[in-house]
């Protein structure tokens, strides 16, 4: 990306930009249903940034399913197989991502049949959670927010990525996850998700992030 321009804005407006910015947006493959990553770490809210943006599409006249990858999370079995502080089962292991392409992604591929499923499983309850098949019309975008999104190869047609400088993402990370951090140093070493995002929302500040796009 080179040298990046942040421009201060309101989160009210960023989400106004970005829904204008996705109305014109058509996937390079084909499908009628663009796919937006909206990547950051938890404490970075990239949900709520999501969030916003489907209302603003909402008010446009555009459908759109916003999905989080916490419903997709794995079994606690499988998660906690090596210990319930391991850095690397986090980085690698955590999200169930065969789900995500299978019930998310594959059915907005060219020919697919909108029917996607928003959540598959309960950390809460570690059981699924049943929750019924949404059928997203053509032209509907997909808004899948989580963190590490961008080192899965998932075929989104624009993202976002809320970023937290190193100090700010350990002062809001709870203590008890600050076993996490690692990860997402190494996220940010190995897949530099600020170069490799097209939209790069600064949030140190909670009240007036910085956006270039």
């Amino acid at each position: 990306m080179g040298r990046v321009r942040l421009e201060a804005i309101t989160w009210e407006r960023l989400g106004d930009l970005l829904a204008d910015r996705l109305l014109d947006l058509k996937p390079d493959d084909g499908s009628p249903w663009p796919r937006i990553a909206f990547d950051g770490a938890p404490v970075a809210r990239p949900g709520d940034l999501a969030q916003r943006v489907s209302e603003a599409l909402r008010v446009r006249g555009r459908p759109s399913l916003v999905v989080g990858t916490e419903g997709f999370l794995r079994p606690a079995s499988l998660r906690f197989e090596y210990g319930h502080e391991d850095v690397d089962a986090y980085y690698d292991g955590w999200f169930d991502t065969a789900a995500l392409w299978r019930e998310v992604f594959g059915p907005l591929e060219p020919g697919g049949d909108g029917r996607v499923l928003p959540d598959l499983w309960d950390p809460a309850t570690d059981r699924a959670t049943r929750s019924p098949y949404v059928r997203l019309p053509p032209g509907g975008l997909l808004l899948l927010h989580g963190p590490l999104l961008l080192k899965h190869w998932f075929p989104f047609d624009l993202s976002v990525h809320v970023l937290l400088s190193a100090g700010a993402l350990r002062r809001r990370t709870p203590e008890t996850e600050h076993w996490m951090l690692p990860a997402y140093e190494r996220y940010a070493t190995e897949i530099d998700p600020v170069a490799t995002a097209d939209v790069l929302v600064r949030a140190d500040d909670p009240r007036h992030p910085a956006w270039s796009g």
